[in-house]
């Protein structure tokens, strides 16, 4: 049985997937006005990743035997004026989530609930190519955002981005 700590956490970052989902939604939305409909399809693709790991939570608490108590999205609160704005963001959400993700394995660690590290270990090594991959956006726009030609081919290089389901077996 999981400890009552460690399922409210667990619990809580069902919404914190399902508030990135929307969090990159939103972002995906921003692109698209802008007609960067690659940078858009990238965020979109993000969006469904989002939504696949809050369901892995969702399916490893009933797996588990454990209630799974749904709660209320927040809109996502971002203030995005440029293309940069939306691409930090994304990084500091991505570094929030790396933070949750370590409270629940530090939680299951505490309570030698070693079932649960071992769900979670796929989060954390996701959650690194997660940061990565944020980083690697803020630099390649640092690098070609401000030059129309490179901001094209750098947008046609993200719509060729496609969703592959995540390999996590429960």
């Amino acid at each position: 049985m999981v400890n009552a700590k460690v399922h409210e956490l667990l619990n809580q970052q069902i919404n914190k997937e399902f508030y990135s989902a929307y969090l990159y939604l939103d972002i995906s939305n921003y692109f698209k006005a802008r007609s960067l409909d690659g940078f858009a399809n990238w965020y979109m693709v993000q969006a469904q990743e989002e939504r696949d790991h809050a369901m892995l939570f969702y399916t490893y608490l009933q797996n588990e035997n454990m209630p799974v108590t749904l709660e209320a999205i927040a809109k996502p609160e971002v203030t995005i004026n440029c293309d940069m704005d939306a691409l930090v963001a994304s990084l500091n959400h991505e570094q929030y989530v790396t933070s949750l993700i370590n409270d629940i394995y530090g939680a299951a660690y505490d309570v030698k609930d070693f079932r649960t590290m071992q769900f979670l270990d796929w989060f954390v090594k996701e959650q690194g190519e997660e940061e990565t991959n944020a980083h690697d956006m803020i630099s390649k726009m640092e690098l070609f955002g401000s030059d129309p030609k490179s901001l094209y081919m750098l947008n046609q290089e993200l719509a060729a981005r496609v969703y592959a389901a995540p390999s996590l077996v429960l």
